[in-house]
């Protein structure tokens, strides 16, 4: 898939393509349904496939401190969009120039004069051009007038209830619910994030872990612990996928006050993760975070996480740690 920041890096014999536009954060299910309908059509009509986003979020930028934590950072929207065989992506900056284009110089622009639509596709909420103005009416009347057809994708959840969002994967991270997410992304929620120096606390008690960047992308799943899984180099042919225990809070055990997220990946006290990029994907929450009475208490319900943890992934189950032996 090739990637195109701003329409000066389109290919000038570009002619023909099929579009969708969207921010894709998450790239869920609905998401999914658009994307691959476009792909058909594109192969359908010896066209191109290609996806319209923005980077950054416009809700960072017309609204910073509203803004909802993102689902992805830009990394892992192109891996996912990737996913769905796109022929090219085309990354715009969003920026409030941008923002105030009317609906018909955004289209003529960027869809017909760069792109060469032949059809847009898009979802029943799509919304385009100065203050949200264009929407899906608004699309069609721009395509009878420019020469590209419009196709509506229906992208409900299969209850017919909620359509597949964000919002609502936002929704079930914050309750912990991360197999619910899972149901909507139609993959496991992960972040992604560089291995930083925490307190070695964990290694001290035979749990040794690797603790994410506070800057890592993707939004923070409820406070609790995990079983999941961390990547090693994400995203590349070298990715190795590895069973892991992952906690988010803020240790109350040790009277922590900052909100961290590391896991320990099962049955390994070998890693050297330190600067490291790794990727976090949550599987099943295993219990909320508590605070423990004493170390020994919180050992013991470590080493009942890990081996939950392990069945939970269906990985055999690890060795103890010496220190925890020791300790026990």
């Amino acid at each position: 898939m090739q990637r195109w920041d701003g329409i000066e890096a389109v290919p000038d014999d570009v002619r023909a393509s099929v579009v969708t536009i969207g921010n894709f954060d998450g790239v869920h299910r609905g998401h999914g349904a658009v994307l691959d309908a476009v792909v058909r059509t594109a192969r359908a009509e010896d066209a191109l496939a290609v996806a319209l986003t923005f980077d950054p979020h416009p809700a960072r930028v017309h609204r910073p401190q509203q803004a909802p934590e993102l689902l992805t950072g830009l990394a892992d929207r192109l891996e996912l969009l990737a996913g769905h065989h796109l022929d090219a992506v085309l990354v715009i900056e969003y920026t409030l120039d941008f923002a105030a284009l009317d609906p018909e110089t955004f289209v003529r622009r960027y869809l017909v004069e760069a792109l060469g639509a032949k059809r847009v596709v898009v979802g029943q909420d799509v919304r385009f051009g100065r203050e949200n103005s264009g929407d899906r009416t608004t699309m069609a009347e721009l395509g009878a007038h420019y020469g590209f057809a419009v196709d509506l994708v229906h992208d409900a959840a299969a209850d017919g209830q909620r359509r597949w969002s964000s919002t609502w994967v936002r929704e079930k991270l914050a309750e912990g619910d991360v197999e619910a997410a899972a149901a909507i992304l139609d993959r496991p929620h992960w972040m992604r994030g560089t291995v930083v120096r925490g307190h070695a606390r964990g290694r001290d008690l035979g749990y040794p872990t690797a603790n994410l960047d506070p800057a890592a992308t993707g939004s923070v799943p409820a406070d609790g612990v995990y079983a999941g899984w961390l990547v090693r180099h994400p995203g590349t042919s070298e990715a190795e996928r590895l069973p892991a225990a992952i906690s988010i809070g803020t240790n109350p055990t040790f009277d922590g006050l900052i909100r961290q997220v590391e896991a320990h990946v099962l049955g390994r006290w070998d890693l050297d993760l330190y600067e490291q990029e790794v990727r976090l994907e949550f599987v099943q929450m295993l219990r909320p975070t508590v605070r423990f009475d004493n170390i020994d208490a919180l050992v013991r319900q470590m080493r009942t996480d890990v081996l939950e943890a392990a069945q939970v992934l269906e990985v055999p189950e690890p060795q103890e740690a010496a220190a925890d032996i020791t300790r026990r």
